[in-house]
Formats: C-alpha cells, sequence, structure tokens
C-alpha cells in the first residue's frame, strides 16, 4: 500500500530522524522537507499545522504533531 509521507523537519532536529526512522521501521519511505532551507515549505507547514516548530508530520493529508507513535502507527494502518 502506498502512502504519501511527508516530514516537515529540519537538520538539528532529533525528533524528526526519531519519526523518520520509525516510519521506515514500519515499511514506509517518508519524504523529508527542510523547512529550514524553504521558507515556502515553511509557510505551508505553518498554514496546515498551526504550528512552527517540528516536526510536522502529514501522511495522506492526516497532520500529526510532533513525533507521535500511537498517531503515527493509526494514520499508516
Amino acid at each position: 500500500m502506498t502512502k504519501t509521507i511527508l516530514i516537515y523537519t529540519t537538520p538539528t532536529c532529533p525528533y524528526c530522524h526519531m519519526a523518520a526512522d520509525f516510519i521506515k521501521h514500519k515499511g514506509f519511505e517518508p519524504t523529508m522537507v527542510d523547512v529550514a532551507a524553504d521558507q515556502t515549505k515553511a509557510q505551508e507547514m505553518i498554514a496546515k499545522s498551526g504550528q512552527m516548530g517540528v516536526p510536522v508530520i502529514e501522511i495522506d493529508g492526516k497532520i500529526i504533531i510532533g513525533f507521535n507513535r500511537p498517531e503515527i502507527e493509526k494514520a499508516l494502518g
């Protein structure tokens, strides 16, 4: 099953990397979006989530704030 997974991240965010590793361990390949390098993507993340902090994870349109394992597992199915 293919899922569209975005992780809005910064290079120095340990929880972003933990979330990516967790999702990869579940057999999915997330796309990392560096909001420190891309101001347009940063604005997109804020518009979608209302958050300025990372990680913000989007799985098939569902927004998850932070490295929230139960919500990520639920969204991955």
